[in-house]
């Protein structure tokens, strides 16, 4: 008897399963943040329904479709959206509505001009001395991606200061007393410098570098604060692959000179130059996986959206139809057709958050898909800024990553969440 109970409650459970109202209710979040103004959609035809105290934040109503519920934000606060079947509360959802937030849309090309915290080291090599070849630095247990950021008690902030000090212990005998920043740690060693018997010059047997550069495109600026985001990505060093960390950098306008058009196996890439003026427009105080971010010195324009747009959040996000601004040619700003093929509603930032397609066919026939420069390029959908693009398939140039926008917000020291937390208390 026992055995036939358990079998028919086993089953009962299995279709439970099986019933709309569980599956439902089984897909309802937590938790939903809406932005004032904004109406965040719920799927569930369950009947909702919520205090009269907290409709000055926000209110709910069944959509005309019957299978969704529509959270109206009205006012930064918080509060409960309750869920009741057959007269029974079964399920409990807080809703935070955020104050209004918006960005100007970016799609320029811009150059980027990064000086590294110290001198970089990028390779080893053998210095010809009396006794054979050799690498000083290699002796010492330098590291390629290593940064020297300290000799004999000196800060070391680019190549130049580095020269004296290898001359004179050349002379001197004594070693050089190195600090290097290696991943989270700082490494001391000393370093004799050796003659270079071609020369007589005194050489450490490293190869160094203070400074990169490169294009890419602005994602997105503050209006308010100037602070804005590019890139989507991280900028790692050409030699050692590794991310370049940062003491200070520049960004500047560039123009694109022509296309290298992508393919099967080769993704293609913009050439651009630096504009004439160089003029600085903003500086950089971030390199993260989630790219480049600092404040703007002026307002800059991209000629085809230069009004403010609501952010989408990552759960916003649909699949379909979307919009990217980008330049292919001198420097303007152009819209082209894309598709978001799918997208995670991350609850924790994360750099793959969507995968888009181009489907727009003058950009295909002018590039073959996303290519290297293009990285940065604002993704937009039902007129909010939703993320950029970031990485391109290898063997699909028409296809890439894209970042929600939200976590670019965040590397760039917005955090539209905490503004909300400040203004209810």
């Amino acid at each position: 008897m026992r055995k036939i109970i358990g079998v028919i409650l086993l089953v009962s459970l299995m279709g439970l399963g099986f019933v709309k109202e569980v599956k439902e209710y089984v897909k309802l979040p937590n938790q939903i943040f809406v932005f004032e103004s904004q109406v965040a959609s719920v799927q569930s035809s369950i009947p909702a329904n919520t205090s009269e105290e907290v409709k000055e934040a926000f209110t709910v109503q069944k959509n005309s479709d019957g299978k969704t519920i529509d959270v109206h934000g009205k006012k930064a606060g918080e509060g409960e959206v309750v869920f009741d079947l057959a007269g029974f509360p079964v399920k409990k959802i807080g809703v935070n509505v955020l104050p209004d937030f918006r960005v100007i849309p970016g799609g320029q090309s811009i150059g980027v001009k990064l000086n590294t915290l110290g001198v970089l080291v990028v390779g080893h090599h053998q210095v010809n001395t009396s006794e054979g070849k050799k690498s000083p630095g290699e002796l010492a247990g330098v590291q390629v991606g290593d940064i020297i950021t300290n000799i004999n008690g000196q800060k070391i902030e680019q190549m130049s200061d580095v020269t004296p000090f290898i001359q004179d212990a050349g002379k001197t005998g004594k070693p050089l007393e190195l600090v290097l920043k290696r991943e989270n740690s700082e490494v001391k060693t000393k370093l004799y410098p050796l003659k270079d018997e071609n020369d007589s010059s005194y050489r450490i047997g490293l190869y160094i570098r203070d400074s990169a550069a490169g294009i890419g495109t602005m994602t997105f600026y503050d209006p308010k604060s100037k602070k804005y985001g590019a890139l989507g990505h991280v900028i790692s060093d050409m030699d050692t692959k590794k991310p370049i960390v940062v003491d200070d950098g520049q960004i500047v306008r560039s123009t694109v000179t022509s296309i290298e058009k992508g393919s099967n196996g080769n993704p293609g890439e913009k050439l651009a130059r630096f504009s004439g003026d160089r003029q600085v427009i903003g500086n950089i105080t971030r390199n993260s996986p989630f790219g480049i971010f600092g404040e703007l010195h002026q307002e800059i324009k991209n000629g085809l959206i230069d009004k403010a747009l609501p952010i989408a959040l990552s759960n916003e996000v649909k699949e379909g139809p979307a919009k990217i601004l980008t330049v292919v040619e001198n420097d303007k700003v152009e819209e082209f057709d894309v598709e978001v093929v799918s997208s995670v509603p991350q609850k924790f930032p994360a750099t793959k958050g969507m995968v888009i397609k181009i489907t727009d066919k003058r950009l295909l026939e002018k590039t073959g898909g996303i290519v290297q420069g293009m990285s940065g390029s604002p993704i937009i959908q039902n007129g909010k800024v939703i993320g950029a693009v970031t990485h391109v398939f290898v063997n699909d140039p028409t296809s890439g990553y894209g970042v929600h926008i939200e976590w670019m917000l965040n590397e760039a020291g917005i955090d539209i969440y905490e503004k909300q937390q400040q203004k209810v208390s």
